[in-house]
């Protein structure tokens, strides 16, 4: 739901929707109904906000009755987040031209990446819930084979691969499968611990910081040129090549992938 929501807030704000019901947050029109195509994609934006953020309360909630340490910290600290996110996204729609940066590059910058910080959290809080069976590497290798194919994808709906006219929803869909990456790469990150060649953790979180940087640079923060152009492509290049090392590498690790008894079976 968080990445779906992702999703659908940068197609309201490419579309321009986002300024649809006239400041009136959290209204619309007048009323709480929307009665334009622009206002109901900003209205709808909003619903599915406010669904998600209720699941993501519950997701803390149950995390709390677990054990484990870190799932409840990830949880909490999405749940933490929240009261940030919806203020920066009231701010963007309710207070343009009343503030210098109400709805700019910096406030859709900050946006977004407290969006991602909580899709990393509950991400972090799954895999921390999660009891995992069998040999680590194998599930490495397959995460690292999606995470690759995912970066490849989000690359030729991105604004650097010219082809494809970087609409609306082609920015979508760049941020969908570029969420996938990331969640991919820090399920990769976190079961590395368990195998032969835990120091290929440094390749995929490594890998993780020039696609956020590719994603910042898709939301417009600067003038695109041509300059741009190519430090987003490097960026891109940079996480694709980091996560195919990975992914070699772990081909001449042991067959098992285990790191011995402690790692492969410690709990959180």
């Amino acid at each position: 739901m968080t990445l779906s929501l992702v999703m659908l807030g940068v197609y309201t704000a490419a579309t321009g929707s986002g300024l649809a019901c006239s400041a009136q947050w959290p209204l619309c029109d007048n009323g709480l109904l929307p009665q334009t195509i622009p206002s109901f994609i900003e209205w709808f934006h909003r619903l599915i906000a406010m669904v998600t953020g209720w699941f993501i309360l519950g997701t803390a909630l149950w995390a709390w009755r677990r054990p484990g340490r870190r799932t409840r910290l990830a949880a909490t600290l999405a749940v933490c987040l929240l009261p940030l996110q919806i203020s920066i996204g009231a701010v963007t729609v309710t207070l343009n031209g009343v503030l210098p940066q109400g709805y700019s590059a910096p406030t859709q910058g900050a946006h977004l990446v407290v969006a991602l910080s909580i899709f990393s959290l509950l991400v972090w809080t799954t895999l921390s819930a999660r009891t995992e069976r069998g040999p680590p590497l194998p599930r490495v290798r397959k995460t690292l084979g999606v995470a690759l194919a995912a970066i490849v994808a989000s690359t030729v709906v991105s604004r650097v691969f010219t082809p494809i006219a970087y609409t609306p929803a082609a920015q979508a869909l760049f941020y969908g499968a570029a969420l996938v990456a990331v969640a991919a790469l820090l399920a990769a990150t976190r079961w590395l611990a368990g195998t032969t060649v835990p120091q290929l953790r440094y390749a995929t979180s490594f890998a993780l910081l020039p696609l956020l940087a590719g994603m910042l640079l898709g939301r417009d923060l600067v003038f695109y040129t041509s300059t741009v152009r190519l430090l987003n492509v490097a960026c891109f290049a940079l996480a694709g090549a980091a996560v195919l090392a990975a992914a070699l590498l772990t081909r001449r690790a042991r067959p098992d992938g285990r790191a011995g008894a402690v790692a492969s079976t410690r709990s959180d």
